[in-house]
């Protein structure tokens, strides 16, 4: 008898540490800054980086950090290679019928053009955007002919060597790209685009998307999330 409490206990604490050390993998793309990067250390790093280890610690999960390409992102998370999605994903009802979504954890950041000529032809011409964005799904729906490419930076390149009239992408990526390459401007009016950007998760992980969800509304109560987004300048904050 003693033997079989034993070993029931052993069994009892053995499961226990298996759900101390479960770990809720968050799948970026590494390639949007300020959103998200990989700094000079190889690490994911941004704003998304902050917030993403800050809502773990709120809802108590233990987290880690993987990379993966945008235009796979959605299906791996789907295919279980990863349990979020946290990558500056707009909220819309296209990927709502694939996955689910949290409450957003920005405003809807408006969208913005940049070429290499202020009257660079936003109806007609050629527009670059990358794969699988909402930028994307807007352009294909106007008289521009749109050019798609897998990375945010290859869309920068097709207007500066001349593939693309101008690029369509979030203002909060441009503004920095403007900033340091004179060759570049804001050229049209800043296009509203989707419902804000939220955590991506699996339709069946209802649990873990309402602890995320509560763990976004802690930060919106308090006004962390406000500062944050201040602090990393990647959209206009909450009301």
């Amino acid at each position: 008898m003693k033997k079989l409490l034993i070993t029931s206990a052993a069994l009892a604490l053995t499961a226990n540490l298996a759900m101390a050390q479960d770990v809720v993998r968050l799948g970026t793309e590494g390639a949007y800054p300020p959103w998200n990067f990989i700094n000079d250390a190889g690490e994911v790093d941004g704003f998304e980086r902050e917030l993403g280890d800050e809502l773990c610690a709120r809802a108590e999960l233990t987290c880690e950090w993987v990379t993966n390409e945008w235009d796979s992102i959605i299906p791996n998370l789907v295919s279980g290679n990863y349990d979020v999605i946290i990558a500056g994903m707009s909220i819309t009802d296209e990927r709502d019928e694939v996955i689910d979504f949290t409450q957003n954890y920005t405003p809807p950041d408006p969208s913005a053009f940049i070429g290499m000529d202020a009257g660079a032809d936003l109806a007609n011409g050629v527009i670059a955007a990358q794969t699988g964005t909402i930028q994307a799904g807007y352009i294909a729906s106007t008289a521009a002919t749109l050019v798609e490419f897998a990375t945010p930076e290859e869309t920068v390149a097709a207007v500066k060597n001349g593939e693309a009239d101008a690029v369509l992408a979030d203002k909060s990526f441009l503004v920095p790209i403007a900033e340091d390459d004179a060759d570049l401007m804001f050229v049209g009016e800043d296009v509203p685009l989707g419902g804000g950007v939220g955590m991506g998760i699996r339709e069946s992980d209802n649990e873990l998307r309402d602890k995320f969800d509560a763990a976004i509304q802690s930060m919106k109560d308090d006004g962390s999330l406000n500062e944050m987004i201040i602090r990393w300048e990647v959209s206009s904050t909450f009301e």
